[in-house]
């Protein structure tokens, strides 16, 4: 167990040198992009590309899916059933690219030429754009199996490597966007689907020279084929439901108030995606063990790591929220040359909607790992499908537009509690122990954290108010968390590793 331990903390450490260096980058990148393209245009690129991905709902389907039957044979050490996985899941990945861009180039473009709100004179590029975010959007799902494998072997330095020369070079592409004489919207788009294909390559290459399983060969396994179907057609069932409710609320909010307030949205997911990669770092470096420790039958060792990773993704996230929270505007004014409307204001609520999802994502790998999904997506669609009439009659009677995310958080607040109630019934997840464990002691060093910096909040501004809230939340959520949160073992295990890292 302990070994399982030091692989995850050691592949966490990597996914956050990872991290850091491609969130720099993308802060850069996005401050870059919006003074080139412009507000109009960094809203219309968002909207559009935001559209695109709808039809993606199958890819992160599929991603899970797949890295969740590799997981699983090689939990229980049978090699060649992880071959056949593999093969029938580059056959299953082109059959979805396919479907893909077949559903954005017909049902997509009728609906970008009948709803969306697009100013007339950026029409033509607007439809550029689109179509290379379709070409874009079919090279990264063929490139899901190879990621996925990757991941299953936990070859975490590599994934953190290319990550970090991927980020590399769309930095390069928005230095060169002020030299470009033709398009920018247009050649940002191109450039971008120029990326993907490069990096697609790369990730091919490594797989079928470095591993045993990936060597593609025509495999027929009916029961197989419908076992990871089966699997993966609930699992796309929530992944649309979430990126519909998603992209759906970004149309609506573009039919009711216009691109500029896409802009600001997509300021506000710039931030959330830096913000949240903190702990979506972690916690892919947990999700092959989980899913092995469920697969071997290790109950226990499944349980315990399930608790581990819930506190340990809500507290690295918000070691990261509550600084950020508390200066958001001073840190817009520092970053962007021009800041949209709402932005403010929708990165704040983002931030709010991160700390509900980092505690929901140990709970939804556990799912995962203990398959039969049908039940849990029905309700977990359905409250995801909610958002998107309820966001509709408020935007229609004119409520502010910060309504469509105070409807997210309340709405994931639900799909939390559903998710507990579905584990307990279907892994035996002990509520009381899960709560007196993890979700009471968040709640009692939130509320404690708050109170800490509610000086800062009151008497200091700019640069002093950044500075005094970042070091002491730092400070006194490690604190707290050490000495009231981690019980024995888990202290044990932190030193430890502690020790391994200082030789």
């Amino acid at each position: 167990m302990s070994s399982n331990r030091s692989r995850i903390a050691k592949n966490t450490l990597m996914l956050y040198i990872r991290h850091i260096l491609t969130m720099l980058v993308g802060l850069v990148t996005v401050r870059v992009v919006l003074d080139n393209l412009g507000i109009e245009d960094f809203g219309i690129y968002n909207i559009v590309g935001g559209f695109v991905f709808t039809f993606t709902f199958l890819k992160h389907a599929m991603a899970q899916s797949t890295q969740r039957f590799l997981n699983f044979a090689m939990g229980q050490g049978d090699i060649v059933q992880a071959k056949n996985v593999y093969s029938i899941s580059i056959i299953i990945h082109i059959l979805i690219a396919l479907i893909s861009v077949v559903l954005a180039e017909t049902l997509g473009l009728w609906f970008f030429h009948t709803f969306l709100n697009i100013p007339p004179l950026r029409k033509d590029a607007a439809l550029f754009a689109y179509h290379l975010s379709v070409a874009a959007m079919a090279i990264n799902i063929l490139s899901i199996p190879y990621r996925a494998t990757i991941i299953a072997y936990e070859k975490f330095s590599f994934f953190a490597f290319i990550s970090i020369i991927e980020s590399l070079l769309k930095l390069g592409i928005v230095l060169l966007l002020p030299i470009i004489f033709f398009d920018k919207l247009i050649s940002y788009a191109f450039l971008l689907s120029l990326i993907s294909f490069v990096v697609f390559l790369i990730h091919k290459v490594y797989c079928n020279r470095k591993f045993e399983i990936a060597r593609f060969r025509y495999y027929k396994d009916k029961q197989l084929f419908r076992s990871i179907a089966g699997f993966s057609a609930w699992n796309a069932f929530g992944s649309f439901a979430n990126d519909g409710r998603s992209r759906g609320a970004d149309i609506l909010l573009n039919i009711f108030h216009g691109v500029t307030l896409n802009a600001a949205m997509g300021i506000g997911k710039q931030v959330h995606t830096a913000v949240y990669s903190f702990v979506s770092q972690f916690q892919t470096a947990f999700r092959p063990q989980l899913i092995k420790s469920y697969a071997a039958k290790d109950y226990d060792d499944f349980m315990r790591l399930l608790f581990q990773t819930s506190k340990a993704s809500f507290f690295l996230l918000f070691i990261f929220v509550l600084p950020l929270y508390l200066n958001t505007d001073f840190v817009f004014q520092i970053w962007l040359n021009t800041v949209p409307e709402y932005a403010v204001f929708f990165t704040r609520l983002m931030l709010l909607n991160s700390l509900e999802m980092a505690l929901s994502g140990p709970l939804t790998v556990a799912v995962h790992a203990a398959g039969n999904l049908k039940k849990y997506q029905l309700v977990t669609s359905f409250l995801l499908f909610a958002n998107l009439p309820v966001i509709f009659l408020l935007l229609w009677m004119g409520y502010n537009p910060a309504s469509v995310l105070i409807v997210k958080i309340i709405i994931g607040v639900l799909i939390l509690a559903w998710r507990i109630i579905f584990l307990k019934s279907k892994i035996e997840l002990p509520v009381i122990k899960y709560f007196k464990e993890v979700v009471i002691p968040i709640i009692i060093i939130t509320g404690i954290s708050i109170l800490i910096n509610t000086p800062f909040i009151i008497y200091f501004i700019g640069w002093t108010k950044l500075i005094l809230s970042t070091a002491i939340s730092g400070l006194s959520i490690i604190f707290l968390v050490y000495f009231f949160v981690l019980n024995a073992e888990e202290k044990a295990l932190l030193k430890k590793w502690i020790k391994k890292w200082k030789r």
